[in-house]
């Protein structure tokens, strides 16, 4: 299985998410179509592993960046987590485009098999925030006035789901700075800055990532 989605990876790369195919797979893996049907049984199915795939290489290289800041410096862990994501985007720009890019024409992804490797980014942010609640560095801001009572459902929900005790306000912050954090990310890995990307995307990052720690309050 761990072949099937190496050399799926490669033709995302080279292909794109659309043009997959199990019999090339197939052929590159030097067996014969039906023995790769066994363990993926359509072109659906190997999106799905490789989403998944991605969402955990992904995650993994963030938890390891936040583990290796200070254990009580919680805006080294946010500056930690958002250089993870930028560096692995870079990295692996196929793999991110089918996690965070246009959607593959006629592939809905089972949300029982993608939604939690796929939350882990912010998940992890939202557990750095909590940590910093619980040790008094994080600040609260005041509540806003436009959240609605669907939207505070909406937040209770994501409460509920990580057992993480922060007030609306840091969660809805922190809904707003992760969808910021993977829009800068996805201009870059997606040329949008242009061809000079501005002369230092890096610095470029560098700044943003600084206004989202605020942002966060930490």
């Amino acid at each position: 299985m761990d072949e099937i989605v190496r050399i799926g990876r490669e033709h995302l790369a080279v292909d794109g998410a659309a043009a997959l195919s199990l019999r090339a797979v197939a052929r590159d893996l030097g067996v014969v179509s039906s023995a790769v049907y066994r363990y993926v049984k359509n072109r659906d199915e190997l999106l799905t592993l490789l989403l998944v795939s991605g969402y955990d290489e992904l995650g993994d290289a963030v938890d390891a960046a936040v583990a290796s800041a200070p254990t009580d410096d919680y805006r080294a862990q946010f500056l930690a987590l958002g250089r993870a994501v930028r560096s692995w985007a870079l990295a692996e720009p196929a793999t991110y485009a089918l996690l965070f890019g246009s959607p593959v024409p006629g592939y809905a992804a089972p949300d029982e098999r993608t939604s939690v490797p796929g939350t882990r980014v912010p998940t992890a942010m939202l557990r750095v925030c909590a940590g910093a609640l619980a040790a008094g560095r994080l600040a609260v801001p005041e509540r806003p006035a436009g959240i609605s009572p669907e939207l505070e459902v909406g937040l209770q929900g994501i409460r509920d789901q990580l057992g993480l005790d922060l007030p609306d306000a840091s969660l809805a912050r922190g809904v707003l700075v992760w969808t910021s954090l993977f829009g800068r990310v996805s201009f870059e890995v997606f040329g949008q800055f242009g061809p000079d990307a501005f002369g230092d995307p890096a610095t470029l990052f560098e700044l943003h990532l600084a206004v989202l720690a605020d942002e966060l309050g930490l």
